[in-house]
């Protein structure tokens, strides 16, 4: 059996599918390394809604992925960038996924921490209000008893005029804090808004004053998760932190040899691709929980392929292969984001994302996969 798939070039070719997938099935906790998976948001793809509506959202199918993923021992990170924080999900939406996914989470024993940002405001705002804008969001992810991300504000970006604005912000926010929270430095490559974070757009100046901000709270921050795609500049940051404060990577490009660390230490993780290859990533850790480093990387580094091709520029729209792989694993029964994103990519990168992925083996059904991707195909036009 073949399936006929568009390239970069327009041309078809025959590709054939694989049979089986990777054998990989829930197992014990993960012990070595902390692994949150930021999960995506599944549409209501029966809602009359516009790109400009707000976002419609099937919980059921939406709770239930969250389900899977602890299944297999990962921790999810909900309301970030991955469920279209900011791209489709107003704070709204996003306030009612964390009170509904933190309850479910408080119901099957698995781990969740939040979003906090300030995406309530929709005009200029002052530091003043950016700084109320955190605290409701904090008072919301602490009283679903999750643990709370303070994510990077596009306000703050905007309003900012110098590291000292983010160093106030950022000290009041840890002070008040009721548990130590995750620091998030998102570059401007996932959300282009975010040029310039913590006062300056050279690395190694906001790379100080992200320290410094860890420094003055090293009590209230568990850890920082860093993505910036730069491996060398996270191992560098990861090596300044102050004792007991984790790196998580977010870095989609390095995570294997990050994960996998060196002499001097070793990152955490909390990744988008992490959506899409939660149950192999799992069982990847589970090997390096055995010390065996050498497995680890032969079992994740064929995946960078794929997530490299799922967060090629504009990265910021790697959510639409996300949602799509999860939409031919059969965890959805439809190919609709809110916002509308699923336009966001083309034919031929859908096409590459399917065949890397069936080679990878992460289809629990090829066959299902298969028969997805023809439909997909023959609304585009490509006959089967």
């Amino acid at each position: 059996m073949t399936i006929q798939l568009p390239g970069s070039d327009g041309v078809l070719r025959p590709y054939s599918p694989r049979t089986a997938p990777l054998a990989v099935s829930p197992g014990t906790p993960l012990t070595s390394r902390t692994v949150f998976s930021a999960a995506h948001v599944v549409a209501d793809p029966f809602a009359d809604v516009s790109p400009d509506s707000p976002a419609a959202v099937d919980w059921d199918a939406t709770l239930a992925f969250r389900r899977h993923l602890w299944s297999h021992g990962l921790g999810v990170a909900e309301a970030m960038d991955t469920a279209q924080r900011g791209m489709g999900l107003d704070w709204a939406g996003a306030a009612e996924l964390i009170r509904r996914s933190a309850a479910e989470a408080k119901a099957v024993g698995g781990r969740i921490a939040c979003g906090v940002g300030t995406d309530q405001l929709t005009a200029p705002a002052s530091l003043d209000e950016i700084l109320a804008a955190y605290e409701e969001q904090l008072a919301l992810v602490e009283e679903s008893g999750a643990q709370a991300i303070l994510m990077a504000s596009r306000a703050l970006a905007a309003a900012a005029e110098g590291p000292e604005d983010y160093l106030e912000v950022y000290g009041h926010l840890l002070r008040q804090a009721a548990e130590p929270v995750v620091l998030h430095w998102l570059g401007p490559m996932f959300d282009p808004a975010l040029e310039g974070y913590w006062g300056s757009s050279d690395l190694d100046t906001a790379t100080e004053t992200f320290l410094e901000v860890i420094a003055a709270h090293p009590d209230k921050v568990d850890g920082i998760k860093v993505s910036l795609l730069d491996a060398q500049r996270e191992i560098d940051i990861r090596r300044r932190l102050p004792g007991g404060v984790r790196c998580y990577t977010g870095d989609d490009f390095n995570y294997p040899e990050l994960i996998a660390g060196d002499e001097k230490g070793f990152s955490h993780a909390l990744l988008g691709i992490f959506d899409p290859l939660g149950p192999l990533a799992a069982e990847a850790v589970r090997v390096l929980d055995t010390g065996d480093v050498k497995g680890f990387r032969e079992l994740l580094d064929p995946t960078v392929e794929l997530s490299r091709h799922l967060f090629q520029t504009p990265t910021r729209f790697y959510k639409t292969g996300v949602v799509f792989l999860a939409w031919l694993s059969g965890h959805q029964e439809h190919f609709t984001m809110v916002g509308g994103l699923q336009s966001a990519r083309s034919l031929p990168h859908f096409a590459r994302a399917y065949e890397l992925a069936d080679g990878l083996g992460l289809f629990p059904d090829p066959v299902l996969a298969e028969a997805r991707m023809k439909n997909l195909l023959s609304v585009y036009g490509v006959a089967q």
